[in-house]
């Protein structure tokens, strides 16, 4: 006996190590990036990074309207709560794996009443019928347990807590690009809604153009032909503002909608313009392994893998035998006529179930899973690589849209002030209107694309932001 229990011993602790080895095996082959900074370097960027700052990047553009909708959205976007239900349903799937580590038990009671008439004959030849009650009454406590000698329970419970903790880490991929999508559509507002302003005021000044070249015409001084090309520029230039409007409108609704409410819910708080959210004049990025420690996508697909390491190896463990122990407790009582008494019973059983024969059935899943092991690891090798790619063009638009917005901010005062000129110029005659019209369009054009790249410099941010894995909290527990 001491024997047996020696080699059952060794067989176990194969096993595990086994399993062990398996899931070690499975980390080690997780890629790590090589390089120790990036490549594409941003003005204002800088190597330290604060992972308490970058849970709540958003506050650093101190836009409490931005807090706000981001608040909201949090609590009641469909897609988060969709999230948090997956949570609830993995973390009730993996409290009912674990519960098949533990003894089941269970009662039953039982009870039976008859009634029956029988006749009774008296000496003097008479007779009559007497009632007779019989009855029984049982309880029963059964008892069954599989000790979990090989670890395939175990393993199995492992994937479910990993699986688990992948799905809160999904939840908090599903927040990261909330925020991001909500500020995204936020700058997208405020970039129209600053669009449009440059629309109407150089509306404004157009109009002005158009009733001065109608004065010099009814002078004499000029042809028909310049009131003609000022009305066309004007009208074209109020030709931008429903397409401008129908764009505010249509972002307005898309944040309500990210926020959980109806579309027009946000009309009356949104439709006041505001100022674009300032870039701040820092941003700490980290090195490339800081983002494969904070994205969440890239923490859930890690969990993956311990998940399916896991199920192999509770796969594996189906090769050997599986042990299983029952009993049970009953009492039972009689009663009726003539007979009555209580009994106790009393049984246990033991099971041992060894594979024999099933045509290569454990050989076929234990590689199954294994590919689906390995399926787990490609999957983390590409969104790792995803995640650097995502910083990387981050940096780069970040960069260009600073570049380039420098230099449309110089050409739109230049214009500003050319078109300025031009007019003062024509109304004293010093020039044809053609220089006019084309300063006006130059400025409109110019004063455009500063805000909107304005917009997108904002818009790269808020990228670079997400792609560093802001906007959750990796201190929570996952429970």
């Amino acid at each position: 006996m001491t024997g047996q229990r020696a080699a059952l011993s060794i067989l176990l602790l194969a096993v595990t190590a086994g399993g062990c080895g398996a899931r070690r095996l499975a980390l080690s082959a997780l890629p790590t990036p090589s390089a120790t900074a990036w490549h594409t370097t941003a003005e204002g960027t800088a190597p330290a990074v604060d992972p308490g700052e970058l849970s709540a990047w958003w506050q650093r553009l101190h836009d409490s309207t931005l807090n706000g909708l981001i608040e909201r959205s949090i609590s009641n976007n469909p897609d988060v709560r969709i999230a948090q239900l997956r949570l609830r349903q993995a973390r009730a799937q993996r409290a009912q794996t674990e519960a098949a580590l533990w003894p089941s038990v269970s009662t039953s009671d039982s009870g039976s009443l008859r009634r029956s008439g029988t006749q009774v004959l008296s000496p003097d030849g008479g007779g009559g019928f007497r009632n007779i009650t019989t009855g029984s009454y049982g309880a029963t406590l059964d008892a069954s347990w599989e000790p979990d000698i090989f670890g395939g329970l175990h393993l199995t419970a492992d994937g479910a807590t990993a699986d688990a903790a992948a799905t809160w880490f999904d939840l908090n991929a599903a927040r990261v690009s909330l925020v991001a999508e909500v500020a995204r559509v936020y700058g997208e507002l405020r970039t129209v809604q600053a669009r449009l302003d440059i629309a109407r005021r150089n509306e404004a000044s157009q109009a002005e153009t158009l009733e001065l070249t109608g004065f010099r015409a009814q002078a004499g001084l000029v042809s028909s032909l310049d009131v003609e090309q000022a009305r066309a520029n004007l009208e074209q230039t109020r030709a931008q503002v429903p397409s401008l409007e129908s764009s505010i409108a249509q972002s307005t609704f898309q944040l309500a909608t990210l926020a959980g409410q109806e579309p027009a819910a946000m009309t009356d708080m949104l439709s006041v313009p505001a100022p674009l959210p300032t870039v701040p004049d820092d941003v700490a990025i980290g090195i490339p392994a800081d983002v494969l420690r904070q994205r969440p996508d890239l923490k859930a697909a890690e969990a993956r893998i311990v998940a399916e390491t896991a199920r192999a190896g509770a796969a594996r463990a189906e090769r050997y035998p599986q042990f299983s122990l029952s009993g049970s407790l009953g009492i039972q009582v009689l009663k009726g006529a003539g007979s009555g008494g209580t009994s106790l019973i009393t049984s246990m059983a033991g099971n041992v179930l060894q594979p024999l024969f099933n045509r290569g059935r454990i050989r076929q899943q234990i590689e199954a899973q294994t590919a689906v092991q390995e399926q787990a690891i490609v999957t983390y090798e590409s969104t790792v690589l995803t995640a650097l790619r995502d910083v990387e063009s981050a940096l780069v638009a970040l960069e260009a849209s600073r570049q380039r917005l420098a230099a449309l901010q110089e050409a739109a005062n230049a214009a500003t002030a050319a078109e300025l000129l031009a007019r003062n110029q024509y109304s004293a005659g010093l020039t044809d209107f053609q220089t006019v019209l084309n300063t006006q369009r130059s400025a409109l054009t110019v004063q455009d694309s500063a805000a909107t790249t304005t917009g997108e410099r904002l818009a790269a941010l808020i990228q670079l932001f997400k792609a560093l894995g802001g906007g959750w909290s990796s201190a929570v527990p996952a429970s």
